[in-house]
């Protein structure tokens, strides 16, 4: 058997594809600059290169999760890790449009498999009272490569004006770098052992415990490999095939996993991802220098405020953090919607500026501590083990589908009804959101995977009934 890493560590390997994820689709807002130079592309044309990444993310999305089922997670993170380097080899040797629409569209493929398949291969692997906090790892990693991208952004704004600038050797420096953390995830899941869960669904036992052992640094969990073996054991009796994420004791996950992925998208905050720069010029910052220089501080905001998260999760709660986070993206809002309401112009101009800096910093803070961790993680523990893959898969295609919808949509948005109605709109989603999460999302923190599948399907509350009925039979028998 090999000699284990430390946990951490093999937490931190598996989280590389949440970093290429937030690296890839943050990195697209300051090549996007470069490229259309280099190609004089129209602005429809540029849509299409955004658009196109967000495309192959919801394809590879819908492919992961039936091939992790059937071929393991490990299998197809390895297969991601060699997307990730082809797809960036593309990108940054592309002699046509036509090829680099090509690259990015690979690139999409494997962030749609990284964003499903991380938070799954982390939650399966992990021990239950540590499982906030390590597939947390993913959104932090996803929140580390797009501040990366900003920063690299902000440093290209002074390379370009060097020689060799006008080559395109920018923007294919940009993307192409994208291929380093891939072959570190590569490398990285060539070291680590398949899920233990999925193997034992598999039937293949022995290597389930020995992958387990070797997690457990080379502890014998033999206590929680039992449990695990005998709850999906159970698990098997009652496997379907793919109609089964339509049977009626899977409809309220199915439920909450789609509700949460649209509503982490249409609350706006891609908005800020991939259009902070424009929103920070209308605010009356006037180089374009300066405006990636405040979003990359925006972008350290998100990844201090994930470490928090990751830090409240297992004790505070998903559900705390999930509505305390809404609160906050709700009020800051508004405040955001009050700001450009009021107009940049007059004496007050520099200050409202600054109030609308704030009020975006504020809203990317919550929501890194809310919506943005939480549904990954939600989406990795609620659905039964026989249809995990397919219903993670589900709500991750749902998830990019409505990013590419905001995407589209957000620039028009703007020019049709003004800023302050925009983000008023928002703000009235994100309420929306949160009665959502009032009346249906659970608390999971500290329970087996196994057990909140138990109380999803109803099993717990039959169990807890049977339980009273059975004591109060005992008394009678005693009187």
């Amino acid at each position: 058997m090999r000699h284990s890493m430390g946990f951490g560590t093999i937490a931190v390997v598996a989280g590389l594809g949440g970093l290429l994820f937030g690296y890839d689709t943050g990195v697209i807002s300051g090549a996007l600059l470069y490229i259309r130079d280099s190609f004089r592309l129209t602005g429809a044309m540029q849509g299409v290169v955004v658009a196109v990444t967000l495309a192959g993310a919801a394809v590879g999305a819908a492919l992961a999760g039936p091939l992790a089922d059937g071929l393991g997670r490990r299998t197809i993170l390895l297969f991601t890790g060699l997307v990730f380097v082809g797809g960036a080899a593309v990108c940054a040797l592309a002699w046509t449009l036509d090829v680099l629409i090509f690259g990015r569209m690979v690139v999409g493929l494997a962030i749609g498999i990284a964003s499903m398949l991380t938070p799954l291969y982390l939650a399966e692997i992990s021990p239950p009272e540590q499982r906030g906090a390590v597939v947390t790892i993913n959104q932090l990693f996803i929140t580390i490569g797009a501040f990366l991208s900003y920063v690299l952004d902000y440093a290209m704004t002074f390379l370009a004006h060097g020689p060799g600038a006008g080559s395109g050797i920018v923007w294919r420096a940009m993307l192409g770098l994208a291929a380093v953390p891939g072959a570190m995830l590569l490398v990285g899941m060539m070291l680590l052992p398949e899920s233990p869960r999925w193997l034992l669904s598999c039937g293949r036992s022995d290597q389930a415990y020995i992958a387990m052992r070797w997690l457990r640094a080379g502890a014998a969990p033999t206590d929680e490999f039992e449990v695990l073996r005998r709850d999906i054991s159970e698990s098997k009796k009652n496997r379907a095939p793919f109609s089964r994420v339509f049977a009626r004791n899977v409809r309220r996950p199915m439920i909450i996993g789609i509700g949460l992925a649209i509503f982490q998208q249409i609350t706006g905050i891609n908005t800020v991802i991939y259009f902070a720069p424009t929103i920070f010029k209308d605010s009356g910052i006037a180089s374009s220098a300066g405006a990636i220089l405040v979003t990359a501080g925006i972008g350290l905001i998100n990844v201090i405020l994930t470490i928090v998260a990751m830090r409240l999760l297992d004790h505070v709660g998903r559900r705390v953090l999930l509505l305390a986070g809404l609160a906050g993206m709700f009020v800051s809002l508004l405040v955001l919607s009050a700001c450009f309401g009021i107009g940049l112009h007059g004496n007050g101009g520099h200050e409202v500026a600054l109030l609308i800096v704030v009020s975006i910093a504020a809203y990317v803070s919550f929501f890194a501590i809310g919506l943005g961790p939480v549904f990954w993680l939600l989406i990795a523990e609620i659905f039964p083990l026989a249809i995990r893959g397919r219903g993670m898969s589900i709500a991750t295609v749902t998830n990019w589908a409505f990013n590419m919808l905001v995407s589209l949509t957000f620039l028009d948005l703007l020019s049709s009804v003004g800023q302050s109605t925009t983000f008023l709109f928002y703000a009235a989603l994100t309420a929306l959101a949160g009665l959502f999460t009032w009346y249906l999302v659970p608390e999971t923190k500290g329970r087996s995977l196994e057990e909140i599948e138990m109380e999803m399907d109803g099993r717990v509350g039959q169990l807890r009934v049977e339980g009273t009925e059975l004591l109060n039979l005992e008394r009678d028998l005693d009187t």
